[in-house]
Protein backbone atom coordinates (compact mmCIF):
# COMPACT_ATOMS: atom_id res chain seq x y z
CA UNK A 1 0.00 0.00 0.00
CA UNK A 2 1.14 3.46 -0.47
CA UNK A 3 2.11 6.22 1.30
CA UNK A 4 0.67 9.33 0.14
CA UNK A 5 1.38 12.18 2.07
CA UNK A 6 -0.49 15.57 2.13
CA UNK A 7 0.92 19.12 2.68
CA UNK A 8 -1.83 21.56 2.89
CA UNK A 9 -3.09 24.53 5.17
CA UNK A 10 -6.65 24.37 4.57
CA UNK A 11 -7.95 21.88 6.92
CA UNK A 12 -11.21 20.94 5.25
CA UNK A 13 -9.12 20.26 1.85
CA UNK A 14 -6.95 18.36 3.98
CA UNK A 15 -9.39 16.01 5.40
CA UNK A 16 -11.60 15.36 2.60
CA UNK A 17 -8.38 14.58 0.67
CA UNK A 18 -7.30 12.66 3.52
CA UNK A 19 -10.62 10.54 3.72
CA UNK A 20 -11.10 10.31 -0.42
CA UNK A 21 -7.49 8.42 -0.62
CA UNK A 22 -7.93 6.13 2.83
CA UNK A 23 -10.88 4.96 0.68
CA UNK A 24 -8.86 4.12 -2.37
CA UNK A 25 -6.91 1.93 -0.46
CA UNK A 26 -3.89 4.23 -0.12
CA UNK A 27 -1.87 5.13 3.64
CA UNK A 28 -2.34 8.89 4.20
CA UNK A 29 -0.26 11.24 6.39
CA UNK A 30 -1.31 14.65 6.30
CA UNK A 31 0.43 17.94 7.35
CA UNK A 32 -0.71 21.59 7.81
CA UNK A 33 2.17 23.48 5.87
CA UNK A 34 5.67 22.65 4.38
CA UNK A 35 7.84 22.54 7.69
CA UNK A 36 5.62 19.85 9.18
CA UNK A 37 5.33 18.16 5.97
CA UNK A 38 9.17 17.65 5.29
CA UNK A 39 9.93 16.59 8.99
CA UNK A 40 6.89 13.97 8.62
CA UNK A 41 8.67 12.58 5.18
CA UNK A 42 11.96 12.77 7.21
CA UNK A 43 10.48 10.29 9.83
CA UNK A 44 8.87 8.28 6.82
CA UNK A 45 9.47 8.66 3.17
CA UNK A 46 6.63 9.17 1.28
CA UNK A 47 6.02 7.39 -2.16
CA UNK A 48 3.68 10.55 -3.39
CA UNK A 49 3.72 13.75 -2.03
CA UNK A 50 0.73 16.14 -2.90
CA UNK A 51 1.66 19.73 -1.61
CA UNK A 52 -0.67 23.37 -1.84
CA UNK A 53 1.67 26.07 -3.04
CA UNK A 54 0.00 29.00 -1.54
CA UNK A 55 0.68 28.16 2.54
CA UNK A 56 2.10 30.25 5.57
CA UNK A 57 5.35 28.92 7.22
CA UNK A 58 7.23 27.31 4.43
CA UNK A 59 5.25 27.52 0.97
CA UNK A 60 4.94 24.88 -1.75
CA UNK A 61 7.62 26.30 -4.23
CA UNK A 62 10.00 26.04 -1.25
CA UNK A 63 8.60 22.97 -0.43
CA UNK A 64 9.40 21.15 -3.65
CA UNK A 65 12.64 22.61 -3.62
CA UNK A 66 13.44 21.18 0.04
CA UNK A 67 12.04 18.03 -1.50
CA UNK A 68 13.69 17.64 -4.66
CA UNK A 69 16.83 18.23 -2.92
CA UNK A 70 16.63 16.14 -0.52
CA UNK A 71 14.81 13.56 -1.66
CA UNK A 72 15.48 13.44 -5.25
CA UNK A 73 13.16 10.28 -5.71
CA UNK A 74 10.12 12.12 -4.23
CA UNK A 75 7.22 11.76 -6.66
CA UNK A 76 5.35 15.41 -6.17
CA UNK A 77 2.02 16.48 -7.05
CA UNK A 78 1.22 19.83 -6.56
CA UNK A 79 -2.30 21.52 -5.77
CA UNK A 80 -3.19 25.47 -6.38
CA UNK A 81 -6.01 27.15 -5.79
CA UNK A 82 -4.22 30.18 -7.17
CA UNK A 83 -3.32 33.58 -5.04
CA UNK A 84 -1.66 36.98 -6.00
CA UNK A 85 -1.50 35.09 -9.42
CA UNK A 86 -3.62 32.93 -11.00
CA UNK A 87 -3.30 29.18 -10.40
CA UNK A 88 -2.29 28.42 -13.48
CA UNK A 89 0.77 30.59 -13.46
CA UNK A 90 1.82 29.01 -10.00
CA UNK A 91 1.24 25.33 -11.04
CA UNK A 92 3.22 26.39 -14.09
CA UNK A 93 6.04 27.06 -11.61
CA UNK A 94 5.80 24.11 -9.77
CA UNK A 95 6.52 21.61 -12.58
CA UNK A 96 9.43 23.86 -13.42
CA UNK A 97 10.74 23.36 -9.37
CA UNK A 98 9.90 19.62 -9.62
CA UNK A 99 6.33 18.40 -9.58
CA UNK A 100 5.56 16.13 -12.14
CA UNK A 101 1.83 16.41 -12.15
CA UNK A 102 -0.37 19.43 -10.99
CA UNK A 103 -4.03 19.67 -10.47
CA UNK A 104 -6.17 23.78 -9.87
CA UNK A 105 -8.02 23.71 -7.01
CA UNK A 106 -11.20 22.64 -7.28
CA UNK A 107 -10.13 19.53 -8.51
CA UNK A 108 -12.39 16.55 -10.03
CA UNK A 109 -12.05 13.27 -7.63
CA UNK A 110 -12.04 11.50 -10.42
CA UNK A 111 -8.89 12.86 -12.39
CA UNK A 112 -7.06 13.80 -8.80
CA UNK A 113 -7.33 9.68 -8.39
CA UNK A 114 -6.19 9.05 -12.10
CA UNK A 115 -3.38 11.19 -11.72
CA UNK A 116 -2.11 9.84 -8.46
CA UNK A 117 -2.75 6.10 -10.05
CA UNK A 118 -0.32 7.44 -13.12
CA UNK A 119 2.28 8.48 -10.96
CA UNK A 120 2.50 6.03 -8.85
CA UNK A 121 3.16 3.40 -11.43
Amino acid sequence: MALILIIDDDDQFRRMLRQMLEHAGYEVAAASDGEDGIRLNRERPADLVITDLIMPEKEGLQTITELRRDFPESKIIAVSGGGRIDAKSYLDLAKKFGAVRTFAKPVEKEELLSGIEEVLK
